[in-house]
């Protein structure tokens, strides 16, 4: 395997890594979202916004080191940010 080759696949395995951490974090925001008929949980706000700012780490580290590109990681936390805002906006409706 060339230098460029393992390269790629390293930058693969990264995006790979943050995209399943990301989906992790998806799957909690389902979870509450589904049961916004229950009331709302700080711990449970708290979880997400650890993971969230984990990953924010996480990403920050692999377009830092060259993982991935900026646009890659900017692209998985904003659309984590687009779906925790609808999370607390169903949670908090508007009267």
């Amino acid at each position: 395997m060339q230098y460029s080759e393992f390269m790629q696949d390293l930058q693969q395995k990264s995006l790979n890594l943050l995209q399943e951490d990301a989906e992790r974090i998806e799957k909690l925001i389902e979870i509450q979202m589904e049961n916004l008929t229950t009331r709302k949980c700080p711990l449970y706000e708290e979880v997400l916004d650890t993971q969230m700012y984990g990953l924010s780490r996480e990403v920050d580290f692999a377009i830092r080191v060259g993982m991935v590109s900026n646009d890659e990681g900017k692209s998985i936390i904003s659309r984590l940010e687009r779906n925790l805002a609808a999370l607390y906006e169903a949670q908090n409706p508007k009267e």
